[in-house]
């Protein structure tokens, strides 16, 4: 075998061999790449959330974290719970913007179940739910047929946004 000879044989396995396996290799590490950045995401999603309850706990005279609102609230405990709820809703709305999608993997859909779940959580709060068509003016639309939604499914009413 002469020089030519190998020079075309090794460019023969280059092309069909390590070529193919280069780009399969190049995609698989992109694919990764994706997936480590989704991860971040949702991880400084839920380190919002964390923090977000940090305030809430910061605030115990609203009874944030029970199942029934505070009876009688002052005017200066109902404008801290609405700044409160507020924080909560653009936390939501970003979670819905960044992680939620019509049709999701198995692991975005596990991600995504946990905010479904927090919004869920908080829609069956009648303080909160009552704050709604105040909460979600100016939202992203979308978003705010996604919450109603919820809503509407846990709470049975239909909200509107005035």
């Amino acid at each position: 075998m002469n020089a030519r000879d190998a020079w075309e044989l090794a460019s023969f396995i280059v092309t069909v061999v390590a070529l193919p396996f280069a780009i399969v290799f190049f995609a698989w590490e992109q694919r990764k790449e994706r997936d480590n950045e989704e991860e971040e995401g949702y991880q400084l999603l839920s380190n919002a959330y964390t923090d977000f309850l940090k305030v809430v706990l910061a605030h115990p005279d609203l009874h944030l974290r029970t199942n029934e609102p505070l009876a009688n609230p002052t005017i200066e405990q109902t404008e801290r719970m609405l700044v409160i709820f507020d924080m909560l809703m653009t936390l939501f709305e970003r979670a819905y913007l960044v992680a939620y999608k019509p049709k999701m993997t198995e692991t975005e859909a596990r991600r995504w179940n946990s905010w479904d779940d927090y919004m869920r959580e908080w829609c069956h709060r009648e303080d909160f739910y009552q704050a709604l068509p105040l909460l979600l003016k100016g939202e992203d639309p979308e978003f705010q047929s996604y919450l109603r939604r919820i809503a509407q499914e846990e709470r049975g009413g239909l909200i509107q946004v005035s």
